[in-house]
């Protein structure tokens, strides 16, 4: 399509939305049928944070879904940020509302003082495990708390802990809201400056106007949303986020160290005489969120007079958009875990755009206190170096990838040996799951650092286990020098078991956590050494009913000789021979690969708990469907061609080789389809009924399906929309919805924060529908963003499903043979 034919179709298809008007009804919240309602308030799996020292854990727990009333908390959005005002919280919080403590044997301690309702944000262990520190949450106020361990008596006592409120508003963009000192003599946080007075109030009249120019440098960005947009968000982010960083003693003195300023980061050295602190700068940006920001970073000592300064770097608001772009100055800075006071950082040497032609791209560097000296090199990679993990001076590994390759490379160092050549341990694709080697696994040193387990030269490294039998998670040694591994254990049938944490290395005592098909999972300690293994928790079936619903793991090929799986469920008491195929639900999300092999390989296990999940399509299983879930949904690129040249053609070779393959078993009637997804999967969904015919409806959430409103890039697409013009029309389901003749359902949170799914793209899509004559019905969720959270929008976006699913996919669908729940 030419640039002019792009144009008068766009102006063409705007006047067409403007004459189009919709008819929204407030139709109140509506609860699908109780066996639904019933896995959505089943409470979620235990959580374990083992102790230092690995002879005890603590067993968290989240409540179920929160109510509607908590997503109506007030909300701040500034920056990028959503926040809650009244207490400086991340808004719309996960916290844990219960907690155990147990020892490794099985014993229980005993908990009592514990704030009603508790509600942890944040946890840490003191190094010395005799402490737990948390962040509870209060409607007001953030405050800390912590557990005092008494082992010898089996007793843990909680109270609060100072007398300043933290501040917790960062949420996912702060590195963290507390840290132990090494010695667990204190801990460290932000906290509001006292007496920092009320948020300033929007003038009635407008100081003037908002102006932003550009005078020829290019600056493109993602779409970004919540960003500032004038003086008065200027004024509001510097009083939500000017903080200063306080010290609490255990017996509850706080001093402050540093501050006010805008602190995204904060870390004591190992040794605890210094604080690496990240400060933001003006000028603040109306063009990029937070993390773009300018920033300082800077080393103060234990005075909280500064010592270092290691950077200034300025607002990164024209960093190219490719993926292995960054800023050409130091970044992701932080301190050597095993030794005192180093301080490691990466700096880039092709001024961050991976565009220019370099030998050389990264370079990774330390200098120790007091900093005195020159930074002295560590390695030189040609990729970006995402990762260092150290375990000693001899030796330290660094990761690094490149996106446009999918090449990753690790390095070993020898840090305090200045002539050691680094060695590459391995390099490999990234995308090929059945290939890789792990995770080198970890432990906490006295100090409270993790560093890089190390057992006499070797690692030991934990994988997710891909196979063509499914995943099969393992734990490896690994002899650094040689490069020989040998297998310590391996997940085995019927169970799907996977290693959670290094509890000891001299014994080799491992946390893991298993599961089968009928069993919910539990904690184990398995000691490799001695071929042990002990179990921790007995978690009883939520629902025993569900272990009547087949499931099993599905593989398929498609017509090119591509690999594909899924996880098909079928009723309870179904037999195909006797009760025939079933209306089927296709429920997937699309992946890029550069690689056909490494496209079909299988991503799942055929042993996992079968506990019907209410977020993508397995619960339409309890409802008479055969459910055709996480399909897999490779979009393969590949010679000279990048994934999305074949967008369309991919997803339809993918969706009819799952049709095909339910059609095959004799359980899917291919004339009574639904295909299905959430945000990438829902921009899927619509791409399958503009192009296709082999659906009957469809069910769209939160997606985006005009990519012309997200013109710098999308999902993992590095061009732009000048860049090739007709690929974004091409892959847009929005310039197509003249073609979209089966029905769909297309939801969306009213609020979605998510780069590029605006709830406009629901709105538009709908409204393009509405005008060419189709069949469309859009629900908007009060309070929800991207991911939905209130109890009553899941409830009543499963309603919507189940009714539009049973309308479209017609009146046979066997929910009125098969009963549910099973009697």
């Amino acid at each position: 399509m030419t640039s002019n034919r792009f144009l008068a179709f766009l102006a063409g298809l705007l006047l067409l939305l403007a004459t189009a008007h919709a008819t929204p009804v407030d139709v109140g919240y509506r609860s699908p049928p109780d066996a639904i309602v019933e896995l959505v308030d089943m409470a979620p799996p235990i959580e374990a944070f083992p102790a230092p020292g690995g002879d005890y854990l603590a067993m968290l727990s989240r409540p179920p879904l929160p109510l509607l009333v908590e997503l109506a908390a007030p909300e701040a959005r500034l920056a990028g940020l959503r926040f809650n005002p009244d207490n400086l919280a991340p808004s719309q919080p996960r916290y844990f509302s219960g907690i155990e403590l147990i020892r490794v044997n099985g014993d229980e301690l005993n908990v009592s003082g514990l704030p009603e309702p508790l509600r942890m944000l944040d946890l840490a262990w003191s190094p010395n495990g005799e402490h737990l520190a948390w962040l509870q949450l209060e409607n007001d106020a953030v405050v800390l708390w912590r557990l005092d361990m008494d082992l010898a008596s089996g007793q843990a006592r909680a109270k609060r802990w100072g007398d300043r409120p933290v501040h917790a508003a960062w949420g996912r963009f702060g590195q963290g809201d507390m840290a132990w000192l090494p010695d667990s003599s204190a801990v460290i946080h932000r906290s509001v400056p006292a007496g920092r007075g009320e948020a300033p109030l929007r003038d009635l009249m407008p100081r003037g106007p908002v102006v932003t120019e550009t005078r020829g440098r290019a600056a493109p960005t993602r779409t970004f949303q919540d960003l500032l947009s004038d003086s008065h968000d200027e004024r509001l982010f510097e009083h939500h986020f000017q903080t200063e960083i306080v010290r609490v003693d255990l017996s509850g003195h706080t001093r402050v160290l540093e501050g006010p300023g805008v602190f995204t980061s904060f870390s004591p050295s190992p040794d605890g005489q210094y604080l690496l602190l990240t400060r933001l700068v003006r000028p603040w940006s109306y063009a990029v969120p937070v993390f773009r920001f300018g920033h300082e970073i800077t080393v103060i000592g234990a005075d909280g007079s500064e010592v270092f300064r290691l950077t200034r770097n300025p607002l990164a608001d024209g960093l190219p958009i490719a993926f292995d772009a960054v800023i050409d100055g130091p970044r992701s800075a932080a301190w050597r875990a095993d030794v005192d006071a180093t301080l490691i950082w990466v700096e880039a040497a092709d001024g961050g755009d991976p565009a220019t032609e370099a030998d050389v791209r990264d370079r990774l560097l330390q200098l120790a206190a007091p900093f005195d000296t020159a930074a002295q090199p560590l390695l030189e990679s040609p990729f970006r170096i995402v990762w260092t993990l150290a375990g000693d001076g001899d030796t330290a590994l660094v990761w690094q990838r490149w996106w446009d390759s999918r090449v990753e490379r690790v390095s070993r160092l020898a840090p305090d040996h200045a002539d050691f050549t680094p060695e590459i341990i391995w390099e490999r694709n990234w995308e090929d799951r059945y290939g890789d080697p792990g995770v080198p696994m970890t432990r906490r040193d006295e100090r409270g650092q993790t560093v890089l387990a190390l057992d006499n030269g070797a690692v030991l490294l934990s994988g997710q286990g891909g196979s063509p039998e499914g995943d099969r998670p393992f734990v490896d040694r690994r002899d650094l020098a040689s490069g020989e591994t040998e297998r310590l254990w391996r997940s085995a049938s019927p169970h799907f078991e996977r290693s959670l944490a290094l509890l000891d290395i001299e014994s080799r005592r491992i946390l893991t956590q298993r599961e089968s098909q009928h069993e919910p999972p539990d904690y184990f300690i398995r000691d490799l050494a001695a071929g042990d293994v002990r179990r921790l928790t007995h978690t009883e079936h939520p629902l025993p009913a569900l272990r009547e619903i087949q499931r099993e793991l599905i593989t398929f090929d498609r017509d090119d000789g591509v690999t594909l799986s899924a996880t098909l469920l079928l009723p309870a008491g179904y037999d195909a021979e006797r009760d025939g195929p079933l209306p089927t639900v296709i429920w997937a999300y699309p992946r890029e690969f550069l690689s056909a092999d490494a496209a079909g390989q299988l991503a799942d296990s055929p042993y996992r708990f079968n506990r019907l999940s209410y977020w993508n399509a397995e619960f339409l299983v309890t409802r008479g469907f055969a459910v055709l879930n996480n399909v897999t949904m490779p979009v393969i690129g590949g010679d000279g061609l990048e994934p999305n040249d074949r967008f369309v053609e991919e997803i339809t070779l993918n969706a009819e080789a799952a049709i095909a393959a339910g059609t095959e078993r004799g359980v899917t009637d291919p004339e009574r389809v639904a295909v299905g997804g959430h945000s990438y999967g829902a921009f899927m969904t619509a791409s399958l009924l503009a192009h296709t015919d082999l659906f009957r409806t469809g069910i769209a959430r939160s997606g985006a399906y005009n990519r012309s409103l997200t013109p710098f890039g999308f999902q993992r697409e590095q061009r732009t929309l000048w860049d090739d013009t007709d690929l974004y029309v091409r892959v847009s389901p929005f310039f197509h919805a003249h073609r979209i003749s089966a029905p769909v359902l297309i939801i969306h949170g009213a609020e979605d924060n998510n780069s590029g799914t605006f709830p406009m793209q629901s709105e538009r899509l709908y409204q393009a529908i509405r005008g060419l004559g189709g069949t469309a019905r859009l629900v908007m969720l009060p309070l929800e963003s991207h991911g939905y959270r209130a109890r009553e929008s899941v409830l009543h976006m499963l309603y919507e499903t189940i009714n539009w699913l049973e309308e479209h996919l017609g009146p046979e669908t066997s929910s009125e043979k098969i009963p549910w729940p099973p009697t």
